[in-house]
């Protein structure tokens, strides 16, 4: 990441929490809050500046190692891995941890083809370098087979906007759907999950990347890709057992959360390619239960829930009503919880 996102990052939020405000002292005491949180997180994160494994070969069913390819060596599948440093494999011990490689060996094993693995992927990397990787591409040879793209993160960090971002993505994926390529899209993760971000910054950037998302996933689905929402399919993994999900840096994924990032995309892949005979494929979440609960309206909610019930628990108490522990958990918040799950559906149906 790069050292300068965060800084950005922060100006966002702190435009974003102030909006609309005249409070221009409480404007900039929050501004400076959130700058020294961001500083806190880069001295925590840090800038992870190794080398990911090198990884690119062909791949069968069951191989020990790829084989090495050079022009001639023959191939069925020709897999191509684009975007951010997660998308190289960045965090990952070895070769075999990297998420195109378990890719290109799922791919492998479920096919009995011959998969060649390319990486076009850089560290750092926004929605704005995707043209340059597909530049770099077309200069090496002809286009894949299929193209994954992991995007967003340094997005977020860099503080570009949302709908931008989202249209470069759709530009990219139109341009290697044109050039015959089946295009998977990793949307942006959530960024909620790395606890190494402090509060309130960490809500920042985790509500943006929520937007980024859900844009990118309407760019990738109206140019003919194929989104996957790996933040709402990894957030409660990465939530539940942090110290195995996120490598040393404490930002980027470890071979557990690589792995697990990988076993989202396969099937959809596979299935894209027409090689896919896992059984039927699960309905991706339009909206994220684990991610919606993390909400700052629906934290309010929950804790105004919490509120209303102590006091009506304790109400009871004092004028002596029996039973009052066998009182309903929210006894009078069902006007919030009718309201919060209103929003809920609206999200859900503006999301499709």
């Amino acid at each position: 990441m790069p050292s300068s996102g965060w800084k950005t990052a922060t100006k966002a939020g702190a435009a974003t929490a102030v909006a609309g405000s005249s409070a221009g002292a409480a404007s900039w005491a929050l501004y400076r809050y959130l700058n020294g949180q961001a500083s806190a997180a880069r001295g925590v994160i840090g800038r992870n500046v190794a080398k990911p494994p090198e990884a690119d070969g062909i791949y069968t069913a069951g191989c020990a190692a790829p084989q090495r390819w050079w022009p001639g060596v023959p191939f069925d599948l020709h897999l191509m891995i684009f975007g951010d440093s997660t998308a190289a494999g960045v965090g990952c011990a070895g070769a075999e941890e990297v998420p195109g490689v378990r890719l290109a060996r799922g791919l492998a094993d479920e096919t009995g083809k011959r998969v060649r693995l390319s990486t076009k992927a850089i560290g750092g990397a926004t929605s704005k370098g995707l043209c340059g990787q597909i530049d770099a591409m077309f200069v090496a040879g002809p286009p894949p087979d299929a193209a994954v793209i992991l995007i967003g993160a340094n997005d977020v960090t860099a503080k570009n906007a949302v709908h931008a971002s989202a249209r470069r993505l759709g530009d990219a994926t139109a341009r290697l759907r044109r050039a015959g390529s089946v295009v998977v899209v990793g949307t942006c993760p959530d960024l909620g999950v790395v606890t190494a971000i402090p509060q309130p910054l960490r809500t920042v950037v985790r509500e943006w990347g929520h937007r980024l998302a859900r844009a990118q996933a309407t760019a990738v689905l109206t140019n003919g890709g194929h989104p996957v929402p790996l933040a709402d399919l990894l957030a409660p993994e990465f939530l539940a057992a942090p110290d195995d999900m996120f490598s040393a840096d404490r930002f980027h994924p470890s071979a557990a959360g690589y792995d697990l990032a990988a076993r989202q995309l396969l099937p959809v892949l596979a299935a894209a390619l027409g090689e896919w005979d896992g059984g039927p494929l699960p309905d991706l979440p339009a909206v994220s239960e684990a991610a919606e609960s993390r909400r700052l309206a629906s934290r309010i909610t929950q804790a105004a829930n919490r509120f209303l019930w102590r006091r009506d628990s304790a109400r009871r108490d004092r004028q002596g009503v029996d039973g009052a522990v066998e009182v309903a958990p929210e006894p009078t918040s069902g006007v919030l919880k009718i309201v919060d799950d209103r929003r809920r559906r609206q999200r859900a149906e503006s999301a499709t």
